[in-house]
């Protein structure tokens, strides 16, 4: 309930995260059919980058920032995801605010889609219910319980991003539970599971737990600004994705390496691997 996005927005675990959202969403469009994205820890919406928070960490500017002003030509997969934030914060120049995960769905969604958002915190909640639109729907509670609630959805199709803020020293260990009992529900639904890489030993054994979970077609994500390090220093983040749809995994091999030497030239690195195959 502490953790206040604003530091963060338009970072580069922000820029990874939301370029697999739109390849995922992009995925799932390719069939007519409606689909529904459940992010179960939503946050405020919009931030505006010249805030005291956003100003203060300046984080944005190794992030957005300089992907905003890397010369093209993008991937497909890159050039996608930055018209989807120029038709949310407009411009040629650097953006002066950054969107959250809900409103990039919301303009990725069709008029048959629906995007479900799930806001703990009462002030980020309000913030976010603020935003007017015809596809989402804002909800001031748990995101673990609306994985309960909302899954499996009217749709039969569809994607869940849960984004933790890893405040809780318990998350770690309480994501497998989650995240299976919700794949039980809803087996053929799209998993995408964020995360933070500082201190690995923990993350080792949440992708230990899955991978003997007995989950198939299990995928793994990761961007590192540097080479590995340890004490809690957040040197890259990653995404597991259960269920990716068509195509995807072949995006990211093509994407991430392009956008790793555009945010963190020289030092960074990238990997897309089968943890658990078909």
């Amino acid at each position: 309930m502490n953790y206040r996005h604003a530091f963060h927005a338009g970072n580069f675990a922000d820029v990874f995260k939301h370029l697999c959202l739109v390849a995922l969403l992009r995925g799932l469009s390719r069939k007519d059919s409606p689909w529904a994205y459940l992010d179960t820890h939503a946050g405020a919406g919009m931030y505006d980058l010249s805030s005291v928070p956003a100003q203060k960490t300046g984080e944005y500017r190794q992030g957005i920032g300089r992907l905003w002003q890397a010369p093209g030509p993008f991937p497909a997969a890159l050039a996608d995801y930055l018209a989807v934030l120029r038709s949310l914060v407009g411009g040629k120049d650097a953006p002066h605010h950054y969107p959250g995960s809900p409103l990039i769905a919301a303009a990725v969604a069709r008029p048959q889609d629906r995007v479900i958002a799930c806001e703990l915190n009462p002030i980020e909640y309000a913030a976010l219910a603020e935003y007017p639109s015809t596809v989402m729907t804002v909800h001031n509670s748990d995101g673990y319980q609306g994985l309960k609630a909302f899954l499996p959805p009217v749709e039969r199709r569809g994607l869940a991003l849960i984004d933790p803020p890893y405040e809780d020293a318990t998350e770690l260990t309480r994501l497998p539970r989650e995240l299976l009992a919700a794949h039980r529900r809803f087996a053929t639904g799209c998993y995408a599971l964020w995360y933070p890489l500082k201190d690995e030993g923990p993350l080792a054994g949440l992708k230990r737990s899955l991978q003997d979970s007995g989950l198939r077609r299990l995928l793994l994500a990761e961007l590192r600004l540097s080479a590995l390090v340890q004490g809690g220093i957040l040197h890259g983040c990653g995404l597991l994705v259960i269920n990716p749809p068509w195509g995807f995994v072949e995006q990211l091999q093509e994407t991430l390496p392009v956008l790793t030497k555009i945010l963190a030239p020289g030092s960074g690195s990238s990997r897309v691997e089968w943890l658990v195959p078909e």
